[in-house]
């Protein structure tokens, strides 16, 4: 957009939310989390929450079509149809401080969310999602039961598995929710790894040990920014 001097103006906060929350949608196809049009993001901004449309390749997005709803599901931006996801996202931005959310079909995360109600502390990582990480029992995708058994499983967690369906991470920033997404895809298929031996058991951190990794979490990184663990 041009300004009456001829400069290009900056884009105002929506435009620039879309345009990473895009990015972020992207990013978690290229990875291999999603397949064809699965999965969702969204980003709190202001009272808005900006989603990803439902059924629209995300290589198809482009700045005129944002999607935004108010905190109570209504849309007032757009004319694509929101994620069939919503009360998912929006029970989240209810129930915590986070600013954005990323939901994925992630092969591995998936697979163990068919095994287990809790996936085994394998790797200290577990830490930088608050813990041990459960699974939410299964319910219809886009339902209101399904929103309400996430939140159950999020309880001081930053991620979680649904039961045969993907996981659910969130975070300050669409940055820190893409990699929780990634770092709990990565602890699924290390346990898968490790389990699959025959005749031989993962050995399992302690909740001792979970909790001195947990302090040690609190000083990592660089001041000001996300950061998900080492």
């Amino acid at each position: 957009m041009e300004g009456t001097a001829g400069e290009p103006q900056e884009a105002g906060p929506l435009a620039r939310a879309w345009q990473e929350l895009v990015a972020t949608a992207r990013r978690t196809a290229a990875d291999g989390l999603v397949v064809g049009t699965s999965g969702n993001v969204s980003v709190r901004c202001g009272d808005l929450v900006l989603v990803t449309p439902s059924g629209v390749p995300y290589e198809r997005l482009g700045p005129g079509d944002t999607v935004a709803v108010d905190l109570d599901g209504r849309q007032v931006t757009g004319e694509l149809r929101p994620t069939s996801e919503l009360p998912l996202h929006l029970a989240v931005y209810r129930a915590t401080a986070a600013t954005a959310v990323v939901h994925t079909h992630a092969v591995h995360a998936t697979a163990v969310s068919t095994l287990v109600t809790e996936l085994p502390v394998v790797h200290y990582m577990a830490a930088a999602l608050g813990g041990p990480v459960r699974v939410a029992p299964y319910a219809l995708y886009g339902s209101e039961e399904l929103a309400a058994h996430m939140l159950t499983a999020l309880a001081d967690r930053s991620g979680c598995l649904l039961q045969n369906h993907g996981t659910v991470t969130h975070g300050g920033s669409l940055d820190q929710a893409y990699d929780r997404t990634a770092q709990l895809e990565w602890m699924c298929r290390l346990w898968l790894t490790a389990s699959a031996l025959p005749g031989r058991t993962p050995s399992l951190l302690s909740a001792a040990q979970l909790a001195e990794v947990t302090g040690k979490l609190r000083g990592y990184g660089q001041p000001g920014r996300d950061s998900p663990g080492p």
